[in-house]
């Protein structure tokens, strides 16, 4: 699988460098256009487009309503990044292919942006031996590492500096104009935080029974919850044990607990099975990673989501 997806990628950037190659005249001047920008997640298109408002132009790469954790670039997403100023991205662990395209690129101004740079990361729970901060681990360790950080918010918060900063460095006469707008939308995300833990200091459960992947884990610790998913693993191609089913279904029914959640653009099917097994019922807990092409044409933004999270978890968990 990865050799394949190798040599795909090895093909892109060939086609690529052709294409770009014929594109480098008749460009418009930096300070004459907006900021070219590709974000590769929603959350991070979000952040940069609130950052930069009129004067970027944020393109997001993952097409709408697809999982992000299957997706490849394609030949014409490497001609734009070799048209494109700055180019977002989460960490390695959240798109390992970006190392390989980087590499590949023509677009030697372009500014490449690890958005959770500085963060600590958390291990996954079978993982002992993993660098914390999770930017030194060898490749046998990154699939233990959470790569979900956006999903704290305090995070959230610095990821929008990191970006205003790269906005600001790639395009110094507006640099102010791109910081105010941080700190307007940090105060957001801050707002956001208070919300979250205010509500979630009230709840008669603590127990987050999820029958998807490893998402929350970030989340979970922000609030001092458990997050008890269907499997410990961070790709949602992994499949529980029926052990892992069993012991679900177990803590649904220890806890006395009602709801049990299931992510975003994937299948409900397990946590379908697990509340048809115990009488639970289901709500949505909406990772960010993407969102449909519906929401897409709504202008969903980030908070949007994240507030409909919370009004989901203050049902699923009792809270007053």
């Amino acid at each position: 699988m990865r050799g394949r997806r190798a040599s795909r990628i090895l093909l892109w950037l060939a086609l690529a460098l052709a294409f770009s190659c014929a594109s480098q005249a008749g460009e418009t001047p930096r300070d004459q256009r907006k900021l070219r920008v590709a974000a590769s997640l929603f959350p991070l298109y979000d952040f940069a487009r609130t950052v930069g408002r009129d004067k970027a132009e944020v393109v997001l790469l993952m097409p709408p309503g697809m999982e992000p954790h299957s997706f490849e670039l394609k030949p014409a997403d490497i001609v734009l990044l070799n048209k494109t100023d700055i180019f977002i991205y989460t960490n390695r662990y959240m798109e390992p292919w970006a190392a390989a395209v980087l590499k590949g690129l023509d677009n030697r101004a372009l500014v490449v942006v690890d958005s959770s740079k500085g963060l600590e990361l958390i291990r996954g729970p079978e993982e002992g031996h993993h660098n914390e901060t999770g930017h030194e681990a060898g490749h046998e360790e990154a699939e233990g590492m959470d790569p979900h950080v956006w999903l704290d918010f305090s995070y959230a918060m610095k990821m929008v500096d990191t970006i205003a900063v790269a906005f600001a460095e790639k395009d110094p006469a507006n640099g102010a104009y791109y910081r105010a707008n941080a700190e307007a939308y940090k105060a957001q995300l801050a707002a956001l935080d208070r919300k979250f833990a205010g509500t979630l200091s009230r709840c008669a459960h603590r127990e987050l029974v999820s029958g998807g992947h490893n998402t929350f884990g970030y989340l979970a610790r922000r609030y001092r919850l458990k997050f008890v998913p269907a499997y410990s693993g961070f790709s949602p191609d992994a499949e529980p044990t029926s052990k892992d089913l069993i012991g679900l279904t177990k803590t649904l029914r220890l806890h006395g607990l009602s709801y049990i959640f299931y992510e975003e653009l994937l299948s409900p099917a397990i946590a379908e099975t697990i509340a048809k097994e115990t009488g639970a019922k289901l709500l949505v807990l909406h990772g960010a990673h993407n969102i449909s092409r519906d929401d897409l044409k709504k202008d969903v933004t980030f908070v949007l989501l994240m507030n409909r999270n919370l009004e989901n978890l203050s049902e699923g968990l009792k809270c007053k």
